[in-house]
């Protein structure tokens, strides 16, 4: 499997190449509309993109959690995760890649 990323440099490549806007503006979109889904999940709102998945905060509780290598127990202080869930298709996609 191989260990490649993809960039934001990568989707405004795509966006550049697809759409035809030039080079910075493909950027530039690309930034705006990262953006526009960080600052929709800083305010709490969900980011749901259509067969693709589901960005969402989460609030997690307190907890006592324990050191792996001490078996000590530990305080977890309460804080906000980022979740993500995929679309169903989303889902299948990535399975049907799977298969050899």
């Amino acid at each position: 499997m191989g260990e490649k990323t993809l960039t934001r440099m990568d989707l405004s490549e795509a966006v550049f190449r697809e759409v035809g806007l030039s080079r910075n503006e493909s950027a530039e979109l690309v930034e705006a509309v990262l953006g526009h889904m960080s600052d929709a999940l800083v305010a709490g709102q969900q980011v749901k993109i259509s067969s693709f998945g589901t960005f969402s905060v989460r609030d997690k509780a307190a907890r006592v959690g324990r050191n792996p290598k001490t078996g000590e127990e530990v305080p977890i202080q309460p804080r906000r995760v980022l979740t993500f869930r995929p679309s169903h298709l989303m889902k299948e996609r990535v399975a049907a890649g799977n298969k050899p």
